[in-house]
């Protein structure tokens, strides 16, 4: 392994990809997306049918608190250890793959799958990590996901870290490269996913790629960049699937108190599985994630928000506008003085304190006209929040810490991460 990646968090990987498989077949979108939508992931089990796929070494996050979370559990493990008995995965060691997905709007979006390190991750808010949550972590999350990965031989990543890379030192040389390169697969992705391609970085791509790195990571560049000099330096912060991240390093923490620390540095569940991207890439577009209100009122919630905040008013204006669909219509919320910097941040300030007084269940959703959809029946009500925009997210997380949770999505549901690659973890 080049040494060069020793202090930079991240690593090529030995990688595992399936030979031999039906490809459109074998990947299925990330866990987290379509939460309140099972018909998807029923046609998706259609689709797969028999044939080795992603969708039997998942979990749905749709299935996490079924009744028989633990059979399902179960059955994933089993699955695992009889794809790796039957040999259907091909080992691409050392390796970093540079992937180009073809997204639903069209959009060819590029990347890098390798492996992060987890001693350089932290997601406590405020931290100095090299690897940073960019989002508040909810703890409770956590547990129910560790079940589901403590005792999985292997992972399957659909955690997406972002570079601050203005003048496209990293990802971008590659693509101009592919020609060359080694292609490991190209196909078209189930259910709207876009396409996707993949090569293996060549030995000196990958030690330039080191290069690069260490650059964006040096204290001229946070100098040049943020204006700030002798702190400690953001390298990687997760644009997706940071509880899955914090499950990750969760696990390996848990391990560490039963292995003798000289054996961490060898321990496969130090590091975990992820792709990496230029926060400056054309293709990468932030939108928000709306909120959908299960099991309330809308009434009284509505009531209790301009309650909550007394300066707020119906409509929209300065400051925070928030728009909602109920089963009685639709409309906005303004609260002209906000005390906190994004709309996220108003909403889902109130949204703890109502949901923990009087109950209900919040659901984060990709999309508007969806939002709509589900805030319309009765029972529910669906919130819209504006977009972020990207340029302001490692300035944020440098001076203030995390963002609210769920503040920002990385595109479309349908554009999210698909499980392809993967690790042994064990």
């Amino acid at each position: 392994m080049n040494t060069k990646f020793e202090k930079l968090g991240m690593r090529p990987a030995d990688i595992l990809l399936p030979k031999g498989c039906d490809m459109d077949r074998w990947a299925v979108v990330a866990c987290d997306q379509f939460t309140s939508q099972p018909e998807y992931w029923d046609e998706a089990d259609r689709i797969a049918g028999d044939a080795p796929s992603t969708l039997r070494l998942i979990l749905p996050e749709s299935k996490l608190n079924d009744t028989n979370v633990d059979e399902h559990i179960a059955g994933i493990n089993r699955a695992m250890e009889d794809y790796l008995a039957r040999d259907i995965f091909q080992v691409h060691q050392d390796a970093i793959i540079y992937i180009e997905r073809t997204q639903s709007d069209g959009a060819v979006r590029p990347g890098l799958v390798a492996a992060v390190d987890l001693e350089k991750y932290d997601y406590t808010p405020g931290s100095g990590s090299l690897v940073r949550a960019t989002e508040g972590t909810v703890l409770e999350r956590i547990p129910p996901r560790v079940r589901v990965r403590k005792d999985a031989p292997i992972e399957l990543p659909h955690v997406m870290l972002l570079i601050d890379d203005p003048q496209h030192t990293c990802i971008e040389p590659i693509t101009a490269a592919t020609g060359s390169m080694e292609q490991v697969y190209d196909f078209e992705l189930m259910l709207k996913g876009g396409h996707l391609k993949g090569w293996k970085l060549s030995a000196a791509q990958i030690d330039a790629l080191a290069d690069a790195l260490e650059g964006l990571a040096s204290d001229s560049a946070m100098r040049e960049k943020y204006g700030l000099s002798g702190v400690p330096p953001l390298l990687f912060a997760v644009g997706d699937g940071n509880h899955s991240l914090a499950t990750a390093k969760t696990c390996y923490e848990n391990l560490k108190q039963v292995t003798p620390e000289s054996e961490w540095a060898n321990l496969p569940a130090r590091y975990a599985l992820v792709e990496i991207e230029n926060l400056h890439s054309d293709a990468l577009q932030f939108e928000a994630i709306h909120r959908v209100v299960f099991g309330v009122d809308p009434e009284k919630l509505l009531a209790a928000f301009r309650e909550f905040y007394p300066n707020a008013r119906d409509g929209q204006g300065v400051g925070h506008t928030i728009a909602y669909t109920w089963s009685g219509g639709s409309g906005y919320l303004n609260v002209p003085n906000p005390r906190v910097q994004l709309a996220v941040g108003t909403l889902q300030n109130f949204l703890d304190a109502y949901i923990k007084e009087n109950g209900g269940e919040v659901d984060y959703i990709h999309g508007s006209q969806v939002t709509d959809e589900l805030g319309a029946k009765p029972g529910n009500i669906g919130f819209k929040l504006p977009a972020m925009g990207k340029d302001q997210l490692f300035k944020t997380v440098i001076a203030d810490g995390v963002l609210p949770r769920k503040t920002f999505s990385m595109g479309h549901a349908e554009d999210k991460r698909y499980y392809v690659e993967g690790r042994k973890i064990k």
